[in-house]
């Protein structure tokens, strides 16, 4: 079953990672699970993280409102 599009709009951001982490990327990357490539698999992976970070009181910049500085 295909995902529906995603509603909110996205930006590109460029990430360089060194070899062993690309390499991480793309291993995680062959099971299916995380991501169909590497770039997909950082992007789950960093969304993964900020969801985590948001549960946690007191850390600056979470909990902010999408867009306000």
């Amino acid at each position: 079953m295909a995902r529906e599009k995603n509603k909110i709009e996205s930006i590109q951001i460029t990430l360089s990672v060194t070899e062993p982490i690309r390499e991480m990327l793309e291993n995680l990357s062959l099971s299916g699970f995380y991501g169909k490539n590497a770039a997909d698999t950082a992007g789950l992976l960093l969304r993964e993280k900020l969801r985590e970070l948001n549960t946690l009181a007191g850390m600056p910049g979470v909990g902010a409102a999408v867009g306000a500085r």
